[in-house]
């Protein structure tokens, strides 16, 4: 039995419904949303800068992510970044994409406080972008594995993932996350100038998780974002 089995988490959703875009352009949205609100708060582009002056990656996890979705443009803000995207909506009237500049005259908020955490039931969800669960170390050690080793391999880094999120959001279980993970594909993806792969995957777990959040590598820009999964 779970104790205070799932908490409120209060998310913020920001979308542009008016305009069509790429997956491939959720970096870029975070780089105009980093660069232009840059002084408003460290959550938009996680980095910050030192009591030396020099700036510094903030490695926690995203509490502001930039999503591009079914080919529409989308924010997600997380606890205190609920917070950071409500403040700004308002201002946003524009928006440059890689040298674009689109005029927003229409975009939609929603504000609420979602349920998460370890339940006695089970959960499925379906990666809408490419899973990045790799990095260029365990991606070596991934190869040399047989086809079993490998979904276990892969179960262990999705549970790791899950607990990266819940640490990320302040939420302290109190039980052990559970996953069965099913790859469907495989996606070539780029990490720091080398080729690696990424995965189409669904999991089954007993950790409610809020719909859309991202999990594994750049979850920032879009990778790895869930969605629940009805049979």
């Amino acid at each position: 039995m779970y104790n205070h089995m799932t908490q409120a988490l209060p998310t913020t959703t920001i979308q542009f419904p008016e305009l069509r875009l790429f997956s491939r352009d959720a970096h870029k949205l975070r780089g105009y949303f980093g660069t232009f609100f840059r002084e408003r708060s460290t959550l938009l582009h996680n980095h910050f800068v030192n009591e030396h002056g020099e700036d510094k990656f903030r490695y926690s996890y995203p509490l502001v992510q930039y999503k591009v979705l079914h080919g529409t443009p989308m924010l997600l803000g997380l606890g205190e970044g609920s917070d950071v995207l409500a403040d700004l909506f308002l201002e946003v009237r524009e928006l440059n994409i890689g040298g674009t500049f689109y005029d927003i005259h229409h975009k939609n908020i929603e504000r609420t406080n979602v349920e998460c955490g370890l339940t006695e039931t089970l959960h499925e969800y379906i990666f809408q972008s490419p899973w990045f669960a790799l990095n260029q170390h365990n991606f070596d050690q991934y190869q040399t594995l047989f086809e079993k080793e490998r979904l276990e391999m892969l179960n262990a880094i999705l549970r790791g993932n899950v607990l990266s999120f819940f640490k990320g959001v302040g939420i302290w279980l109190e039980g052990r996350v559970m996953t069965s993970l099913r790859i469907t594909g495989e996606v070539p993806l780029l990490f720091k100038d080398r080729s690696i792969i990424g995965f189409r995957a669904s999991f089954t777990t007993n950790a409610l998780l809020p719909e859309c959040i991202g999990l594994g590598k750049s979850v920032g820009r879009g990778f790895g974002s869930i969605y629940p999964q009805t049979r």
